[in-house]
């Protein structure tokens, strides 16, 4: 701009000169001075059309690609200007330009690769940003947090949600992996990482599901133990309750060995009772694969209420009901999920004792069936245990009901947890997939 001012200035002052030189002409001066005036002004315009190509083009051109690396325009380029030492800055600039294109648009590409790759991942990915906050959660992420969106997490501090996947993600140490189990009987590989952005740490984590795998691996495990025992134990308890009755028909006849007699029948009971003890165990291991049909969740909690109304009705616990109206029919197994539901139940009303409340609700979109109570809930430690195979709260528990849930309630492709919230509630909700539903 300066040199186009000086240029311009120039132009003026030549102007100016032939001005004065013909004011003098036209006075009466000599044609000599005349003819000294016109080749002044000869020589000064060649040289303005030299200082022009040669100065004043050449800086104009580079100007203008400084300004188009401003603007970031790499699409465009630079024209020779007919001067050696300025075309080869123009040629120079012209490649470099074209780098600086191929660069962007390999990025680009791989950016979009990347966000592809993150959003069809089947792993959770969770970025934080510099002050550990959440960014940003891809599908995967918000599938597991039970969240159709990311914007009822992004911008919360991670410490601060409640969230029992980002309360464990909080206790990840940096370049660490660990596994967590949570309470909804889902266990996750956690894996604590960093990326570097601008020259920034920004914090990740990876979150992969392991529940399908470490549920086959237990279910394989304890029934292959469940099998071998019942097979053992039934065989043993039938050739001893066969020997005790030999010896009681011996025994019938003689008055003075009727105590004898008793304590055979007490053998024998204990034999057979040990023996259902064993079958249910194994029922565990036999629950056959639902049958799917629709079914109106609202008719089926009805009737669970009814059948449990009285058991809670003796220990005065109340059984409250909030059903969304016109609920989607979901798909689902009758006769499984009735006993799921009755299970879940019972398990409330014997965490409550005597004199409490259970609360049943559902909710559309998606349609979820909740089930709460005022028992004495559970602690952090008892939650992180739940659904583990034969482990029970219960003094005479064995564990059996949980899994039962557990195994059913997979079967049916449901999400569910169970854990006691703030409001000192326990509550077991259920999630039915989209694709199960009779939608």
């Amino acid at each position: 701009m300066r040199i186009r001012s000086l240029f311009i200035g120039l132009v003026a002052w030549l102007l100016l000169l032939v001005g004065l030189f013909s004011y003098l002409i036209i006075g009466g001066y000599s044609r000599l001075l005349f003819m000294l005036t016109e080749g002044l002004v000869v020589c000064l315009l060649v040289y303005l059309v030299v200082f022009y190509r040669r100065i004043v083009k050449p800086l104009e051109t580079i100007g203008n690609g400084m300004d188009l690396l401003k603007e970031q325009d790499f699409s465009s380029r630079l024209g020779h200007v007919g001067q050696r030492e300025a075309d080869r800055i123009v040629d120079v600039f012209n490649r470099i330009m074209e780098q600086l294109k191929n660069e962007r648009l390999h990025l680009r590409e791989q950016n979009h690769f990347l966000d592809l790759l993150v959003n069809a991942s089947p792993m959770g990915v969770i970025i934080l940003d510099l002050e550990g906050r959440l960014h940003s959660l891809n599908p995967a992420a918000q599938r597991m947090l039970h969240t159709p969106d990311e914007s009822m997490w992004k911008g919360r501090p991670l410490a601060s949600c409640t969230h029992p996947l980002l309360q464990s993600l909080a206790d990840v140490p940096p370049d660490v992996s660990r596994t967590v189990r949570l309470s909804d009987a889902n266990i996750y590989k956690c894996t604590r990482s960093a990326f570097m952005d601008c020259g920034f740490r920004h914090e990740f984590f990876l979150v992969e599901t392991l529940t399908h795998e470490v549920f086959k691996a237990e279910k394989k495990a304890y029934e292959k133990v469940i099998r071998m025992i019942a097979h053992e134990v039934n065989n043993t308890i039938a050739g001893i309750t066969s020997t005790l009755d030999t010896l009681d028909d011996a025994l019938s006849g003689q008055e003075e060995m009727q105590d004898a007699r008793e304590v055979l029948q007490v053998s024998t009971d204990r034999c057979y009772s040990l023996s259902r003890f064993i079958t249910q165990f194994a029922d565990v291991v036999r629950i056959p694969s639902p049958t799917l049909a629709p079914v109106c969740l609202e008719e089926l909690v009805l009737s669970c209420k009814r059948f449990m109304e009285t058991i809670c009705m003796d220990r005065h616990i109340r059984i409250h009901l909030d059903l969304a109206p016109a609920l989607a029919p979901v798909r689902l197994d009758r006769a499984l999920f009735e006993q799921v539901l009755l299970n879940i139940i019972k398990n409330a009303a014997e965490s409550i004792g005597n004199d409490g409340d259970i609360y049943i609700r559902t909710t559309p979109s998606p349609v979820c069936l909740e089930i709460a109570d005022t028992g004495r809930g559970l602690t952090p430690e008892v939650s992180a245990k739940l659904f583990t195979p034969f482990f029970s709260t219960k003094p005479d528990g064995q564990g059996i009901g949980l899994m039962f849930i557990r195994e059913v309630l997979t079967q049916h492709r449901c999400t569910f947890s169970l854990r006691t919230d703030d409001d000192h509630l326990t509550r077991f909700r259920i999630w039915f997939e989209e694709e199960a539903n009779g939608r």
